[in-house]
């Protein structure tokens, strides 16, 4: 597994392989400039050539490598080479290069060709067994609220989106509506979460009784996905979604100054699926079926591997 270190594409790609029911060696890519600045098209940062010592693509070279990241994609390249092709490529996300025998985008993006798989959600690591497990055996904080429970997902400020302090007002005052009609909220915040928000979420969660993750112990992201009957999600992250979107709960969308093509493509989408409604601090929308890409991603790249493998063992004509 090859990555340039974000937290967003690594969670992909651990998704996808455990989907595949790997247990993936993670290498992360680190290129200097000028390097970083001619990515995704290469060369290599001669740094982490592979005869250096650590580096990220140093021999052997593995039978299947999955990749995302803009900065990783001519390291991709490298490795196809030198494995004299043998090495099935999978890349999470446009590479824009032509790069990977297996291409995944979401369904907002514009690449199609015979070896790119668009879906409407991304691949996570939130899978029917674990929310099964975790509404099985809850963490007894969790398990002690009464019902109807909302989880509430707290991304921040992003490249496309920000949260003003009208933003924060807003979202305070909605998600104190939300608890005032009797929803016991469980909170989470992120690391991009701003402190003004964060504090504000603390302090509503004190009044209201609810439970906010202060990010000691075991993360109880699941179970808290796994006990909602609805879900607010900010609308800074992707991932949060198709997440969300993987329970069958109703989710309830904030969105936050800003904005981009694809979020709102995929909210169109989740929207129309059913699942998405906007949050206007009051539960809305009902169940549908769950959605989750992982499993239809692992099976097409699992088909496509097995097609590459049979290739190379087939001894040429002539």
């Amino acid at each position: 597994m090859l990555t340039d270190g974000k937290a967003g594409d690594e969670l992909q790609c651990l998704a996808v392989a455990e989907a595949l029911g790997l247990a993936p060696e993670v290498r992360r890519v680190a290129p200097r400039a000028p390097f970083t600045w001619l990515m995704p098209y290469g060369p290599i940062d001669p740094r982490e050539a592979p005869r250096r010592r650590e580096s990220p693509v140093a021999p052997p070279y593995p039978d299947l490598l999955i990749a995302s990241g803009r900065r990783a994609i001519a390291y991709v390249r490298h490795v196809k080479r030198a494995s004299g092709g043998r090495t099935f490529t999978v890349i999470l996300k446009d590479p824009r290069t032509g790069t990977g025998d297996f291409i995944w985008v979401s369904a907002h993006d514009r690449l199609r060709g015979p070896n790119v798989l668009a879906t409407l959600t991304p691949p996570h690591r939130i899978s029917a067994a674990r929310l099964a497990a975790a509404r099985m055996d809850p963490p007894p904080v969790l398990a002690a609220l009464p019902p109807p429970r909302a989880a509430v997902l707290v991304g921040g400020s992003s490249r496309h989106h920000r949260f003003t302090a009208e933003d924060i007002s807003r979202f305070t005052a909605e998600l104190s509506c939300l608890a005032e009609s009797g929803v016991a909220l469980m909170a989470t915040t992120s690391r991009r979460t701003p402190v003004a928000l964060r504090d504000a979420i603390k302090a509503l969660i004190a009044r209201s009784g609810g439970y906010l993750w202060d990010g000691t112990g075991d993360n109880p992201y699941v179970a808290l996905l796994a006990l909602a009957d609805s879900i607010v999600v900010t609308a800074d992250s992707t991932n949060m979604l198709g997440e969300a979107a993987a329970t069958g709960a109703p989710i309830l969308v904030f969105e936050p100054s800003g904005g981009h093509r694809k979020i709102k493509a995929l909210l169109e989408g989740l929207t129309r699926a059913g699942a998405v409604r906007t949050f206007h601090g009051r539960l809305e929308g009902g169940a549908y079926a769950p959605l989750d890409s992982t499993p239809i991603i692992a099976e097409a790249i699992a088909t496509a591997f097995a097609a590459h493998r049979a290739r190379l063992n087939t001894p040429p004509r002539g």
